[in-house]
């Protein structure tokens, strides 16, 4: 079956509480989806500085990492797991929209019947790899891991999105500025991370290894995961040496940032400095024509998870954040 629903046109957003949103002493809280008894768990990251990328003289270093440079962000909200299956299949079925939205007050307002829905996939898009409770999601687009942050914005009346790369790097490093948020050895990445040399070649339930210094499960290896940003290996070159919240919007489909490694990668893809970018490959086995702009078929390690701005952006904005 496939849910198509027309998008509600972006100016009819009404968009409020806004400046309340952003005084919102942060702390952790638990996001409830009514309709189900599903939750997510989001940490509050912190306002604060870091120095995004890595020096020359760090091993195994890519060009793409540098040159280092300062970043300055405002507070947030990240998921404490990698998107879950089951989480992520609320969107698709689609079942719980007629379910009353959290009657709180809410930072944004939008209306769940004006989002459109994900397709039913059409063979099994773990590949074999199991979509039972606690596996991360994986083979979802960047478009369609956008789509399930608006559709949660609708149904909670917070402001989802996904991570810019610099708050993804920020969340990952957690204050550290060694290669891994643990240190520099590799050889400790079993207690943190699966990886190819210890994952039997496929992703695992999320929270099984030791969180970072934040309190983050599985930003080093499991799941690859989705940033906003278009991936340009020499933005860095172009930045102040001191910036603000970078981001770099894009409505192209590729390449898009993909950030801390996967079960299939080696332990230098998982640093927290590492980048890589999408592509077409990744759906060479769709037959579809056009190719689907919801799934991959050639994408297993890549999932997403989530972040809460408490700062609702202009309509502009949240065009470029929801790929509308």
């Amino acid at each position: 079956m496939n849910f198509v629903r027309t998008i509600l046109p972006l100016a009819c957003f009404l968009l409020i509480n806004s400046v309340n949103a952003q005084q919102e002493k942060s702390k952790n809280f638990t996001e409830t989806i009514n309709g189900s008894t599903l939750q997510i768990e989001m940490v509050a990251i912190p306002k604060g500085s870091f120095t995004m990328g890595s020096e020359k003289t760090a091993k195994k270093r890519n060009d793409d990492e540098g040159p280092a440079h300062s970043v300055s962000l405002d507070e947030f909200w990240i998921s404490k797991y990698e998107i879950t299956w089951e989480i992520y299949n609320l969107f698709v079925n689609r079942e719980i929209d007629n379910v009353d939205k959290n009657n709180k007050a809410k930072d944004i307002n939008v209306e769940v019947d004006a989002i459109s829905g994900a397709t039913i996939p059409y063979v099994d898009m773990s590949l074999g790899m199991g979509t039972s409770e606690g596996l991360p999601v994986a083979n979802v687009t960047q478009y369609a891991a956008s789509q399930f942050c608006k559709w949660l914005s609708a149904k909670t009346g917070h402001f989802y999105r996904l991570p810019t790369e610099a708050e993804w790097e920020y969340s990952a490093r957690a204050g550290t500025t060694t290669a891994y948020s643990f240190g520099d050895d590799p050889s400790q990445l079993k207690d943190y991370a699966w990886y190819y040399e210890n994952s039997d070649n496929s992703y695992h339930k999320v929270g099984l290894k030791q969180p970072n210094p934040w309190g983050l499960y599985d930003m080093h290896g499991n799941v690859a995961e989705w940033t906003i940003d278009h991936y340009l290996p020499e933005i860095y070159e172009s930045r102040k040496k001191k910036t603000t919240s970078p981001v770099e919007f894009t409505h192209s489909t590729y390449p898009r940032s993909v950030r801390g490694g996967s079960y299939d990668d080696d332990p230098e893809y998982l640093r927290s400095a590492a980048r890589l970018g999408s592509n077409e490959n990744w759906k060479m086995r769709d037959p579809q024509f056009p190719k689907s702009k919801w799934w991959n078929t050639d994408a297993p390690f890549v999932g997403f998870r989530i972040v809460r701005d408490p700062k609702v952006p202009n309509e502009q904005e949240i065009n470029n954040y929801w790929g509308d």
